[in-house]
């Protein structure tokens, strides 16, 4: 995934859409990477109580993407984008989930975000989630915030992975 750095001194004047489109990069670069160079057995690992493994997590992050970018600007029920009713069930791995098939979906899933948001401005209003009307901004934040936090899970899993 290409994408310029939050530390590129091109975004620090950057208009402020801008600036938001390069961190959700970044992290979305960050939870891609977070799978690279391990085994299927590793990326399916369970080291928590919870159903989160690092293949989950990606898994998990794919959902977040369609259900903010899909579901909340296109207005299209989870059923028809095909995705669980349920934040909880986007954690669950099917057999045929592999690291080469999570990667895929989550880089077609972000490249989908960045199209669904191209015509938006920050203070257009979508009014496809449960929450009711949002403006794009808000989006865009609670996004981040999402992606930071599954970004710290990830590096700990992968940290447990490789010292095991």
């Amino acid at each position: 995934m290409d994408f310029r750095a939050t530390t590129d001194p091109a975004t620090f004047p950057a208009p402020l859409r801008e600036q938001f489109e390069t961190f959700l990069d970044e992290h979305r670069a960050a939870l891609h990477a977070s799978l690279d160079g391990l085994t299927e057995e590793q990326a399916r690992r369970s080291l928590v109580a919870s159903k989160t493994t690092l293949l989950g997590l990606v898994k998990h992050v794919t959902f977040v993407e369609k259900v903010w970018f899909d579901e909340a600007i296109a207005c299209r029920p989870r059923a028809e984008i095909g995705i669980p009713d349920t934040p909880d069930e986007s954690f669950d791995l099917d057999y045929g989930d592999t690291v080469a098939s999570v990667q895929l979906a989550y880089r077609e899933a972000c490249e989908e975000s960045r199209k669904a948001a191209a015509e938006l401005s920050l203070n257009d209003v979508v009014r496809g989630n449960r929450r009711g009307p949002l403006p794009m901004r808000w989006i865009y934040l609670h996004l981040l915030r999402e992606l930071a936090q599954h970004c710290g899970h990830a590096d700990i899993l992968r940290e447990q992975i490789q010292t095991a």
